[in-house]
C-alpha cells in the first residue's frame, strides 16, 4: 500500500459550493482532461498514439477516485499494490497488470500515475496510459498470437518511481528502453504521458488557488455525490428488484486453437445496489486473449454504458461505485492466474459493452443496441528496407482497424468506424509516406451491416499492397460467431483476412496470426465485420434503401432483405416492394426475436472449415488443478 508523504498538517473542512462555482470547476476539469490528450498527441511519435489516439487520461480526487477521464485505469488499485512512499515530484510508472490489480490490462500499456500536491498536501491524482507500439518480446509490436505467458510479450515494468522528487531515474529508463525495438518512439510517447499528467496537475493547482482548496475539494465531492444520486435513480428505474438477468456472448478463438470462449454476465438488483457476476464464463485461455479486468474497472464500464445510453447528460465518474458489487471468478477468462498471457485482451474489452447492452436491453428493448464492432483489431507490418537510401533501416507499423457500429434506437450504425469514439484512423497519406506500402482501396463493404429498421454499420476492406519484404501480424475476431441483431434486426457479417500473393495464389489467414511473411506485390485484404441491425427490416423506408443502393452501401440483392425491390436505375419498384414485403411477413413468426445471434455454436463449429477455410477451434474446458 502506498504511503503518502504530506507536509501540511490539519484537515481541510469541506464547504458548500454554489452551482456556478461547481459548474466552473466541472468544466475546468473537463478542459484539463482534453488538454492532457492534446499535449500527448503533439509530443508522441508512434502512429498508434499520435495518429489514432490510443491513450486514456484521468484526473482523480485525493483518494484516486476518477472525477473526469476516459476509461480503463484505476488509481486506487495501483496504489494498493505500490509498496513505497509517494512524495511531491514523484512520477510513477508500470506496465505490469498483475502488479497493479489490473489497473492496466496488458504489457503494451505504459501507465503513469502522478500525485498532485498543493501547499504540502495531495489534492488529487493525474493518470494516463498509452499503448506502446513495441515493448520487446519475440515478435514485432510485442503481441505474439501464440503467447502462453506474459514473459513472451516483452518487457514488463513493475511499479516504480520514474521520477523521484522531480529527478528522472535515467538508469532504469535506459534499461527499459534497451528492451524495445523503437526506443525513440517509446521515449517520446512516455515523455508525452508524463507531460500530460503534469499539465493536469498545473490546472488542478490553478483551480485550488483560484477557488480555494476547500472549495475545490468540496466540489469534487459534490460531483461524485451527484453521480451516485443519479445512478441510484437509474438503477431503480431500469432493473427490477430481485430479478436476475443474464447474457452471454463469445470470443471466437484464442490464437492457439481453442474456442469459442463463453463470456457470461449476470445482474441482480437488491435494494439500491446491483450485483454484477461473471460466473459461468469460460476458463482462462491458453492463448493471449485473456482480459484481466478488476472490479473497479467493471464498475466503470457499467457506469459508462448506463449513463451513455440512459442519461448522457450525467458526468460519469467513480461516485456510484458503492452501488455496484462485482464477482469475478479466479482462473476465469476475466481473472486469469499469473503468468497468463494478456496481449490480445482487446476483444474482451469490446465484448464488455455488448454484455452490458444485452443485459440492459432485456429490461427495455427500446434502449437496446445490437452487437457491433466490439474490438480494436490490430494490423502490424515490419521489416528492413531492402535497397535505396534507407537500405537496412528498420520499419514498424502498428495500427488499429475499424468496422461496423451497431444499429441503435436512434438510427443506423456508422460505417467503418472505431469502437472507441475518440479513436481516428491513420490517414492513407501518412501510411504511404512513412511506410513501404500502398493503400489500394479503403472502402465499406455493401451488405455487411445487419438489416433492420436501423441498419448496422458496414465493415471495411482495406487492401494493403506491400512494397518491401517483411512480416505482418493480425489480431481480430468475429470470424466464427456473428455480431447479433436485436428487435428483429439481423446479424452483421463476419470478418475475414486473406493475402493475394504476387504469384496469383490466395492465402486465407486466421484472425490471429503473426510473423506471416509478405513480399513486394502481395496484397493483404483486411476485411472487418459489420454491426448488427436494430428493428424490423421491413419497416425501413424503401426510399432510404434505394438511396443506399445508389451509394453502394447496400446491393440491389441486399435490398431484398428489407423487402425492397430496386430497379436497374436505382429507384424503388413500389408494387414489387409491397408484394415482396407481404410475402416475407407471411413467412416469418408474428413476434420477432429480441436477439438474433445467428446459427448456434455447434452448427458454426460443424460448418467452420467449409464456410471460412479455417479449422474449427476446440471448446475450452476448466482445468481440475
Amino acid at each position: 500500500m502506498a504511503r503518502i508523504i504530506e507536509t501540511a498538517t490539519g484537515e481541510i473542512e469541506k464547504t458548500g459550493v454554489d452551482p456556478v462555482t461547481l459548474d466552473l470547476i466541472e468544466n475546468g476539469l473537463r478542459n484539463a482532461r482534453y488538454e492532457m490528450d492534446e499535449v500527448l498527441f503533439r509530443t508522441a511519435l508512434s502512429p498508434g498514439i499520435r495518429e489514432q489516439h490510443d491513450e486514456f487520461p484521468l484526473i482523480g480526487d485525493p483518494s484516486g477516485k476518477m472525477v473526469v477521464g476516459q476509461f480503463g485505469l484505476s488509481v486506487p488499485d495501483f496504489l494498493e499494490g505500490f509498496d513505497d512512499t509517494v512524495e511531491e515530484g514523484d512520477v510513477l510508472l508500470t506496465s505490469d497488470p498483475y502488479a497493479c490489480g489490473a489497473a492496466i490490462s496488458h504489457a503494451n500499456d505504459w501507465l503513469i500515475v502522478m500525485p498532485i500536491f498543493h501547499d504540502g498536501r495531495v489534492v488529487g491524482w493525474a493518470s494516463m496510459f498509452g499503448h506502446m507500439s513495441d515493448v520487446g518480446g519475440k515478435t514485432p509490436c510485442s503481441m505474439p498470437t501464440d503467447a502462453r505467458t506474459i514473459y513472451e510479450e516483452g518487457v514488463v515494468i513493475p511499479p516504480f518511481k520514474l521520477y523521484r522528487k522531480g529527478v528522472l531515474n535515467e538508469d532504469a529508463l535506459r534499461i527499459i528502453l534497451n528492451q524495445v525495438r523503437m526506443p525513440d518512439w517509446n521515449r517520446a510517447d512516455l515523455n508525452g504521458l508524463v507531460a500530460a499528467c503534469r499539465t493536469a496537475g498545473r490546472r488542478v493547482v490553478e483551480m485550488c488557488e483560484r477557488f480555494g482548496t476547500a472549495t475545490y475539494l468540496s466540489a469534487l465531492d459534490a460531483l461524485l455525490q451527484r453521480n451516485y444520486d443519479a445512478m441510484k435513480v437509474l438503477l431503480e428505474m431500469v432493473f427490477e428488484e430481485g430479478k436476475t438477468l443474464s447474457f452471454t456472448d463469445y470470443i471466437c478463438d484464442d490464437g492457439v486453437g481453442n474456442g469459442p470462449y463463453e463470456l457470461k454476465l449476470s445482474l441482480t438488483r437488491t435494494g439500491e445496489k446491483v450485483h454484477l457476476d461473471f460466473t459461468g464464463s469460460s476458463p482462462q485461455a491458453a492463448g493471449p486473449i485473456n482480459y484481466y479486468i478488476n472490479e473497479n474497472l467493471t464498475r466503470m464500464f457499467f457506469g459508462i454504458y448506463m449513463i451513455t445510453v440512459a442519461d448522457p447528460q450525467i458526468l460519469w465518474n467513480d461516485g456510484f461505485y458503492p452501488l455496484v458489487d462485482v464477482t469475478i471468478p479466479d482462473g476465469s477468462y476475466w481473472k486469469p492466474k499469473h503468468p497468463a498471457s494478456l496481449n490480445g485482451r482487446n476483444h474482451g474489452i469490446g465484448r464488455v459493452f455488448d454484455l452490458f447492452g444485452g443485459l440492459l436491453g432485456q429490461t427495455n428493448p427500446a434502449l437496446l443496441n445490437a452487437a457491433g464492432f466490439s474490438s480494436s483489431p490490430h494490423f502490424m507490418y515490419s521489416g528492413h528496407y531492402s535497397g535505396g537510401d534507407r537500405k537496412g533501416e528498420w520499419f514498424q507499423l502498428y495500427s488499429i482497424g475499424f468496422g461496423g457500429i451497431p444499429g441503435r434506437p436512434l438510427g443506423d450504425g456508422p460505417d467503418g468506424h472505431s469502437l472507441w469514439p475518440s479513436f481516428v484512423n491513420i490517414p492513407c497519406e501518412y501510411l504511404e509516406s512513412y511506410y513501404p506500402l500502398r493503400i489500394e482501396k479503403w472502402e465499406t463493404i455493401a451488405d455487411t451491416g445487419g438489416a433492420g429498421l436501423h441498419r448496422g454499420g458496414n465493415g471495411v476492406d482495406v487492401a494493403y499492397v506491400f512494397e518491401e519484404p517483411g512480416t505482418i501480424a493480425i489480431h481480430d475476431d468475429r470470424w466464427l460467431t456473428y455480431p447479433w441483431g436485436v428487435n428483429g434486426g439481423t446479424p452483421g457479417a463476419r470478418g475475414t483476412k486473406w493475402i493475394d500473393r504476387v504469384d496469383g495464389t490466395r492465402e486465407v489467414l486466421p484472425s490471429k496470426c503473426h510473423d506471416v511473411p509478405v513480399f513486394p506485390g502481395d496484397v493483404l485484404h483486411f476485411v472487418t465485420w459489420g454491426g448488427g441491425g436494430w428493428g424490423d427490416p421491413l419497416e425501413r423506408d424503401p426510399a432510404l434503401v434505394a438511396l443506399e443502393v445508389r451509394r453502394g452501401l447496400v446491393t440491389a440483392a441486399g435490398a431484398q432483405r428489407y423487402g425492397v425491390v430496386v430497379s436497374e436505375a436505382g429507384e424503388v419498384d413500389d408494387a414489387a416492394t409491397a408484394e415482396l414485403r407481404d410475402r416475407l411477413r407471411a413467412d416469418r413468426p408474428a413476434e420477432l426475436p429480441v436477439f438474433d445471434m445467428g446459427p448456434p455454436i455447434d452448427e458454426l463449429l460443424e460448418r467452420c472449415e467449409a464456410e471460412t477455410g479455417l479449422p474449427a477451434p476446440k471448446r475450452p474446458v476448466w482445468s481440475n488443478s
